[in-house]
């Protein structure tokens, strides 16, 4: 990570997809050093944004709570706000805001019109009394919490130097309990745990969902079940599936003898990677989806299996227990050049490469525990973050600085939790069920609704 985070003026798909972006020149340093462990999180004041709609406090609200749940800011509590502001061409009086402690001032105005509705904001630094940035969004009135999402990732890539990721989905396996089964079920979720929905019934087994890197479609696998002769239920017949969120059809893209399982995109999307058990071996393979081709990467009678690429597709990264413990390795993409990855006591599961590469997160099982570690890509700065009963399925946020685990405790439930790559700011996700094995999609633009 770098030291200092330099100021920049943050240029996002924004501009084309929602209307006007209109940066200004930078003209103060407000900067958050977030290569510490800890943060003092940045004041923050954001009054009622002006407008015609009821809207507008809806709008604020998820601003606020997008910027505090990164750790990195805290809200000045409105109550002790001095200034009003009259309309959204009213100049801040800031010696009003530096007496309230705010650092970073957030004023904005939102106007609906046929359904449709315009949100234009300013950005502030307090401390040297300069504006920052200013913007203006316009879509689908029914798109005003994406909006909201895109203000506060404005907000939070001006002030930190980070990519931003409020504006993003996740997707995870549900579970429910009948008296005779566990339903499983997929289910997706804007960032923030809003706009829940489950997109399967929950009739077939479903596992390790993925997100497309460039596109708003998920693949999954499927299984029927069998029981047996003691009336234990097993899973036949894997399958996998293509789900696109834009028009909701699913197709089946393939299917594959024996147990598969934990599959990962290309960084093309054009291609999946997998392992799958096979008369007791388990090895990885990949699946074109447009040839609709198996390739066999790994052979032998060790179990392979997790494999990740990296950003750059060149290279990919799995756990095996080819040397006698389950450890990491890297492969070139085409299977070729393994090499260990991951030195320690324990075995070392389910590692997933950083979106911006320089970490990879895994998981680790040792001396009756489970961690969430991080290491680098030749396996030097190795670090666990996140310590509990059983931890599992690390996944990265679009920007490759927040993570999202599953954590069970030990009656069985599992809930999905968030932490800071640095270890600090660790928080249950809001789910309406047990939740387990989620996926971050990336950065998501305006969707029409």
């Amino acid at each position: 990570m770098r030291s200092f985070c330099r100021l920049f003026v943050l240029v996002i798909s924004l501009m084309g997809v929602l209307g006007v972006a209109t940066p200004f020149t930078v003209l103060a340093e407000v900067v958050i050093n977030i290569s510490r462990g800890v943060v003092k999180p940045t004041k923050i004041a954001v009054p009622l944004f002006h407008g015609n709609t009821p809207l507008v406090q809806d709008i604020v609200h998820v601003v606020t709570r997008d910027l505090e749940s990164s750790g990195l800011f805290s809200l000045v509590n409105p109550h002790a706000y001095i200034q009003s502001f009259s309309s959204f061409e009213v100049e801040p009086r800031f010696e009003d805001w530096n007496l309230v402690h705010a650092q970073i001032l957030v004023h904005g105005d939102v106007t609906f019109l046929e359904g449709q509705i315009t949100v234009a904001f300013k950005v502030y630094d307090v401390v040297s009394q300069q504006i920052l940035d200013q913007f203006s969004l316009s879509g689908k009135a029914v798109a005003w919490r994406q909006m909201a999402h895109m203000i506060a990732d404005t907000v939070y890539s001006r002030i930190t130097g980070e990519k931003p990721y409020f504006n993003s989905r996740i997707v995870y396996i549900a579970e429910t309990r009948t008296k005779r089964r566990r339903i499983k079920r997929l289910a997706l979720m804007d960032a923030d745990g809003a706009n829940h929905k489950f997109l399967t019934k929950g009739d077939t087994l479903v596992t390790t969902p993925r997100f497309s890197p460039i596109r708003q479609e998920i693949t999954y696998f499927s299984y029927i079940e069998s029981v047996n002769a003691c009336g234990r239920r097993y899973p036949r017949g894997g399958r996998i599936y293509r789900l696109d969120l834009q028009t909701g059809q699913t197709e089946v893209i393939g299917h594959v003898r024996g147990i598969s399982f934990a599959p990962r995109y290309a960084p093309d999307g054009q291609s999946l990677v997998f392992s799958a058990v096979y008369r007791g071996v388990s090895s990885i393979y990949t699946f074109d989806l447009r040839t609709r081709t198996v390739r066999r990467l790994t052979r032998g009678n060790c179990i392979d299996t997790s494999p990740c690429y990296s950003p750059d597709g060149r290279q990919i990264v799995f756990n095996s227990d080819r040397g006698g413990a389950q450890q990491l390795y890297i492969m070139d993409a085409d299977g070729t050049n393994v090499r260990r990855l991951s030195f320690g006591l324990g075995k070392f599961a389910t590692p997933v490469w950083s979106p911006r590469g320089d970490w990879i997160a895994f998981t680790r099982m040792t001396t009756g525990n489970f961690y969430i570690g991080v290491m680098r890509p030749d396996g030097t700065g190795q670090r666990m973050i996140a310590k509990g009963y059983i931890l599992e399925s690390p996944t990265w946020a679009p920007n490759g600085r927040v993570l999202m685990f599953t954590r069970q405790e030990r009656g069985g439930s599992s809930r999905l939790y968030s932490i800071d790559v640095t270890g600090y700011n660790e928080f249950c996700v809001s789910t309406p069920h047990d939740a387990s094995d989620a996926a971050w999609s990336p950065l998501i633009q305006l969707m029409k609704m």
